[in-house]
């Protein structure tokens, strides 16, 4: 059975922080309108959470083909939100904007410079070499922006010593927003 992209993603993150059976995001996947960017719809009832992954279509792709970098990381950040909500609800530990948005930015270079010849670049093009949509003076303007600056600061260092990289990320991944910045910043 070919995967397609998205479940592929998702499972190089289960994989990655060694984490049970999850739901596949394929079945939470909503397409997203021309020229709209991805994003994770989160509605909480008195008994239940409902998901909405809104990704660009290549994520339902069958895996393998070429995808542009930008399409690939709203992909990659969508699948990497919807891992960590459906991990914190079936662990019933609570989690934050901030917490989804810096798990995101580490899990896109960790997965993209997997691939990646040139490492180093990569990690130019994702922290460096980046606009945003929200102004900087905005709740999410400034979220985007904290998140990108602690994700560069962890992957910089993570990015030489592949061998301590899995134990700190999944040990990343279980953390708590205050320990995760910890972590990036000690990084």
């Amino acid at each position: 059975m070919t995967r397609s992209l998205a479940g592929a993603i998702q499972a190089s993150l289960a994989s990655l922080y060694a984490l049970d059976e999850l739901p596949p995001v394929d079945d939470f996947v909503r397409i997203a309108a021309p020229g709209a960017r991805e994003e994770v719809v989160v509605r909480e009832g008195e008994d239940d959470v409902e998901v909405a992954v809104v990704l660009p279509e290549e994520a339902l792709r069958p895996s393998g083909g070429e995808v542009e970098l930008d399409v690939l990381c709203q992909i990659v950040e969508g699948v990497s939100h919807f891992v960590v909500l459906a991990e914190r609800i079936r662990t019933e530990l609570p989690t934050t904007e901030l917490e989804l948005e810096l798990q995101a930015e580490i899990d896109k270079f960790m997965l993209l410079s997997a691939a990646s010849p040139a490492p180093l670049e990569l990690h130019a093009r994702l922290y460096e070499r980046v606009s945003y949509v929200h102004a900087e003076d905005s709740e999410r303007g400034h979220r985007y922006r904290t998140a990108n600056r602690l994700a560069a600061r962890a992957c910089a260092r993570l990015c030489p010593c592949r061998a301590r990289r899995a134990p700190w990320l999944r040990r990343f991944f279980r953390a708590g927003q205050e320990e995760k910045i910890r972590m990036a910043l000690a990084a």
